[in-house]
């Protein structure tokens, strides 16, 4: 486990004219569910398919086409809420949320309004080293995509592309337990890598799979304690929500420029009203795009087309025996078993694939030094060059085997980042490649007393310097070293240099 203070919410004070306010924010995540098919159909939901290729009847709402459940959507739902710490109902349902959308041929959107399938949880967030807050998590409910409307292919139409309508989302609704700009970045991040440890929702926000509404309000110092107390969200002050944002430096923005919006409005007599808003990043702005609708707006009702959802006990404890390691409990296995600081292990647990590829280099090694090589310099290239840890030239084997070198003193540090280089580009066995360029270090003790003799006798100033002085020997060393061409064993000179000067 790992070793941390838990904060209660320190909200994030602006400065008005009429006296200090707090932001309160509240998130709906929509995560697409990593599956093949559509939550009740048998489309593909592949990315990047000829527009409408992935619609089959149900999608497109032919007469007649019934929606069957894809029980592997609801495995995926039931696993997130595990990965999240929360209660899995054994009985749900669905609902129809009526209201229409050119994207959404049916006119009304399955979800799961009165029963959804997960209910409460939480989020650990790391605010900062060994500094952590909980999130709450509402629910969980599934419900299904809409297509998507493209308006800039004709001055004069709109298209429309039904491949992503019926794709499975999982709804997750926290609590208002936010308090500023930063901490909801830093929960969209820890809920993103988690549903990608769990495989669950591959987190790509750049293509809109994850994507988050952000609920918004203002309130007086104590108005936050005093919801606390009672639950009632009055204290909480007129929420507005900005719709699908997909960048976690956006999030930021939208939130710092909708509550000062608010404190505006409201220090101005005025009264924030309830509404559906976007954020142009363009002009760093939100702007109005409808009125708030309520639930009775949508006019749920049960969905005639499928029965009430009902699993066993049994089902989800062998989906709980079968769930991988998460981030929290990787990141405190590594420094347990590697002794890295916890900047490393968080760099290394970020994402799987690197954290796979860590443990790959640090089994049977020193796991500080494999960190230290992997973050420096390994991330250090990959960023530089735009590539992820799965585009890597070097495998884990072949930085395991500079590492090896290093151990074994044949080779120095500075010669292992010129090995480095030299297997970036052209690959090879580090062992090998090492020899063939003459990096190996000279561990041939005449040779180094040979070059440490010829110092000594042309600098017998310099030898009683080093006699009054011992840190003044270190100037044979480097001489020797230089002579070698940096081949020359440190450790060995060393050695030889103190016994050689009495030291």
């Amino acid at each position: 486990m790992l070793d941390l203070t838990y904060e209660a919410p320190k909200p994030k004070i602006i400065a008005g004219a009429t006296g200090d306010w707090e932001l309160v924010i509240g998130m709906e995540i929509h995560a697409q569910v990593a599956s093949n098919a559509k939550l009740f159909s048998g489309a593909s939901t592949q990315v990047g398919a000829e527009p409408n290729s992935n619609v089959s009847f149900v999608d497109c709402a032919m007469p007649g086409m019934l929606p069957v459940i894809n029980d592997f959507c609801v495995e995926q739902a039931v696993r997130s809420g595990l990965g999240l710490k929360a209660a899995i109902n054994l009985r749900s349902a669905f609902d129809r949320k009526n209201y229409f959308y050119p994207d959404l041929p049916q006119g009304y959107q399955i979800s799961q309004l009165y029963h959804p399938i997960v209910g409460e949880g939480e989020v650990l967030v790391e605010l900062s080293p060994g500094v952590a807050r909980h999130v709450r998590i509402e629910r969980i409910h599934l419900e299904q995509d809409a297509g998507k409307s493209i308006h800039d292919m004709d001055p004069n139409m709109s298209f429309v592309d039904f491949n992503r309508t019926g794709v499975a989302l999982m709804e997750i609704v926290s609590r208002p337990d936010i308090r500023g700009p930063e901490e909801a970045a830093a929960y969209v991040s820890k809920l993103r890598q988690i549903l990608r440890y769990l495989g669950t929702c591959d987190g790509n926000m750049q293509n809109g799979n994850l994507r988050a509404d952000v609920n918004v309000s203002v309130c007086r110092p104590g108005d936050y304690e005093r919801y606390q107390a009672t639950q009632d969200f009055g204290h909480l002050g007129t929420r507005c929500e900005i719709k699908n944002m997909n960048s976690l430096r956006f999030i930021q923005q939208a939130i710092d420029y909708e509550a000062r919006r608010q404190i505006a409005i409201l220090e101005d007599g005025g009264k924030v009203m309830q509404e559906t808003r976007l954020y142009d990043p363009d002009k760093g702005e939100t702007r109005s795009m409808r009125s708030k609708e309520e639930a009775h707006d949508y006019r749920y009702f049960p969905c005639p087309d499928l029965l009430p959802l009902e699993i066993d006990q049994a089902w989800v404890n062998d989906i709980a025996a079968r769930m991988p390691e998460l981030p929290d409990a990787k990141k405190a296995r590594f420094m347990a078993d590697f002794g890295l600081t916890d900047y490393d292990a968080n760099v290394l647990t970020a994402e799987l694939d690197s954290a796979a590829f860590f443990e790959d280099v640090a089994k049977g090694r020193d796991g500080k030094q494999a960190a230290n090589w992997i973050i420096n310099e390994l991330f250090g290239r990959l960023n530089k060059e735009g590539k992820a840890v799965t585009e890597s030239p070097l495998s884990a084997a072949q930085i395991g085997g500079v590492l090896d070198l290093i151990a074994s003193g044949e080779i120095t540090t500075k010669m292992a980042k010129d090995l480095f280089e030299i297997l970036w580009s052209e690959g090879g066995n580090p062992a090998e490649v090492a020899a063939k360029h003459g990096m190996k270090q000279v561990t041939d003790t005449g040779a180094i007393e040979a070059a440490l003799d010829a110092l000594i006798a042309a600098n017998p100033d310099q030898v009683e310097k080093a006699k009054v002085n011992a840190k003044l020997a270190g100037w044979f060393t480097g001489q020797v070293l230089k002579a070698t061409g940096g081949k020359a064993n440190p450790a060995v000179v060393n050695q030889m240099v103190a016994q050689k000067l009495g030291l």
